[in-house]
């Protein structure tokens, strides 16, 4: 009796069985296809096997035979699945409970720690980003000054190992503030205050990586940190640097320079306006904490993180929105892009933010990021805009040709309360 009860319980309270692998060809007819790539077809079809995006096409001036199972979607839109980065997304489960936390290890300098295999494939505030169209995401751990390697992971499968589509593209780390503010608790000023620090913490910063570059040279003995760097040297991992004012994006442009780091991502920017012609000279990309934000100080315009991402496009830099390690507010993402169309920016760049730009910051735009044929078929079905809450209607979601379930535990709970409580006009 026991058992049986257990296993019952383990059931219910289970993750929504991710999709098995696509069998069927599947043919998306009739809706408006939003490319990501700033191209939007009015009349598309698109079809789906073996996982990849076979054809997608203009239906009334291109004529392609129908094959396998047809989804008729006139009236509907197609996007292609959302990215968020820099996100603890599954490393996070109930913030106030410190068991559910596995995003920040023990260390300073700690590269060597990985951020994916602590991800929670099950976590229920994972499912809960599909039925936005969040259907990809960067995990990065925090803390220290390098924090250890950040991954890229679908979210629809039973673990980590299946959820991986890029495990450990980069190395997160956090430039020393410039500013501190004062430890009031102990009586001093609150205000800011230049960082008498500042020097050294990057001194320090710089040793290691100097220490970490001649290690990647050829070395006999094992270092488990220096050698985690090696992919940040020859190119084949990305640095992402924390960073936000203008002094401190300077110093990050300038350091990128002195160690000849070939791929360096800018996360935070808050001030990257400041120095953008820079950043774009020095090839450097930014991934921009959330725009639904108070502007960090009195005298900034009030709507300057609204029209950041537009100012730093404008001028030519690679931008994609992001978070600051958060986590269940990842879902928000879309409404995030449809914020900052009410500032200059067009509905295609805006969506641009959250599709072709994350996947080439990541690295990833071979394969995902736009609807293009020879592309992992990962995309969902819209009842209307996706960039706005009343159109973000989700009825179809596929992740590598895979028909997914949009169901959640809070689909359920609305679900089960709408049954119970009558709605009298």
């Amino acid at each position: 009796m026991t058992i049986a009860f257990v296993c019952i319980a383990s059931v219910a309270i289970g993750q929504q069985t991710p999709a098995p692998a696509q069998t069927e060809v599947y043919t998306i007819i009739g809706a408006t296809a939003h490319i990501g790539n700033g191209t939007v077809i009015d009349n598309a079809i698109l079809i789906i096997e073996d996982g990849k995006i076979s054809v997608c096409a203009d239906a009334t001036t291109t004529k392609i035979a129908q094959r396998g199972k047809i989804i008729n979607a006139e009236g509907k839109h197609i996007y292609p699945g959302l990215i968020a980065t820099n996100t603890t997304l599954g490393l996070v489960e109930v913030g106030q409970v410190r068991q559910t936390n596995d995003d920040d290890e023990i260390g300073d300098m700690i590269p060597h720690v990985r951020s994916i295999i602590a991800y929670n494939a099950e976590s229920k505030v994972v499912e809960s980003m599909r039925p936005n169209g969040v259907l990809m995401a960067q995990i990065r751990p925090l803390g220290g000054r390098i924090s250890g390697t950040s991954s890229v992971v679908q979210l629809d499968a039973w673990n980590w190992e299946d959820a991986a589509v890029k495990a450990d593209n980069g190395v997160y780390a956090n430039w020393p503030l410039s500013m501190t503010r004062g430890r009031w608790w102990l009586g001093e000023d609150p205000g800011s205050k230049p960082n008498k620090n500042y020097p050294k913490d990057i001194d320090e910063l710089r040793t290691f990586m100097n220490n970490a570059k001649a290690y990647s040279k050829g070395n006999s003995d094992v270092n488990l940190p220096f050698a985690a760097m090696k992919g940040v040297f020859d190119g084949s991992q990305r640095l992402f640097i924390s960073a936000n004012d203008e002094r401190q994006i300077r110093d990050v442009i300038a350091f990128k320079n002195e160690m000849n780091i070939p791929h360096v991502v800018l996360v935070g920017g808050y001030q990257a306006y400041k120095v953008a012609a820079e950043l774009k000279a020095n090839n450097i990309p930014v991934i921009l904490q959330r725009v639904q934000d108070l502007p960090a100080m009195d005298d900034h315009d009030y709507d300057l993180p609204y029209k950041l991402p537009k100012l730093l496009t404008d001028a030519g830099v690679l931008v994609a929105l992001g978070y600051d390690g958060e986590y269940w507010q990842v879902r928000n993402l879309p409404f995030y892009a449809g914020q900052v169309t009410q500032f200059g920016m067009s509905d295609a760049d805006a969506l641009k933010l959250i599709t072709e730009n994350p996947a080439k910051i990541l690295g990833l735009d071979a394969s995902a990021g736009t609807l293009e044929v020879g592309k992992d078929a990962t995309l969902f079905i819209s009842e209307g805009n996706a960039l706005d809450m009343r159109g973000n209607q989700l009825t179809r979601a596929f992740i590598q040709g895979r028909d997914i379930s949009l169901e959640t535990h809070q689909t359920k709970l609305w679900k089960r309360y709408a049954e119970k409580v009558e709605i009298k006009k």
